[in-house]
């Protein structure tokens, strides 16, 4: 059933001259029923996910710690494990290669799975994809230089 405005109603109402006092019963009773049916559907919804973010980096030689390096910015439910991330993004791949466009445009690696695997697949896989290209992240030895070393 198509949902109406209180207006229109009142309007239809006005019209089939109806007495002002049944217009105005029908149309605060109409009112009270649609806040009740508003406020129930709002209770009936489940609380959202808290989510947090995850850095996929590309390290496909093995040299972390010598090399500038890129990554992707992931983003799972709060409450799971950041180790899954990858495997949820694989999982997503897959999904992606057996249907129509995957099968033409097949991806072959994370980088392209983050590039071309659309929402749909990620979101079934509790998985979003933040950045699509590549960014550089770069290393950093956790420590802020006393003041005085600097001037010196």
């Amino acid at each position: 059933m198509p949902k109406v405005s209180v207006e229109l109603i009142h309007e239809v109402l006005t019209q089939n001259e109806l007495e002002p006092e049944v217009v105005n019963k029908l149309i605060k009773q109409i009112e009270e029923q649609a806040a009740r049916e508003a406020e129930a559907e709002k209770e009936a919804r489940e609380p959202p996910v808290k989510k947090q973010f995850v850095v996929v980096l590309s390290d496909p030689n093995g040299t972390l710690p010598e090399e500038d390096y890129v990554g992707w910015v992931a983003q799972i439910p709060e409450n799971d494990s950041p180790g899954v991330t990858v495997e949820r993004i694989i999982r997503a791949s897959y999904e992606y290669n057996i249907s129509k466009k995957g099968r033409k445009y097949p991806v072959k690696s994370i980088g392209e799975a983050c590039e071309a695997v659309g929402a749909r697949f990620l979101k079934e896989q509790d998985v979003a994809i933040k950045t699509k290209t590549p960014v550089t992240i770069l290393r950093t030895d956790n420590k802020i230089p006393e003041i005085e070393s600097d001037f010196q």
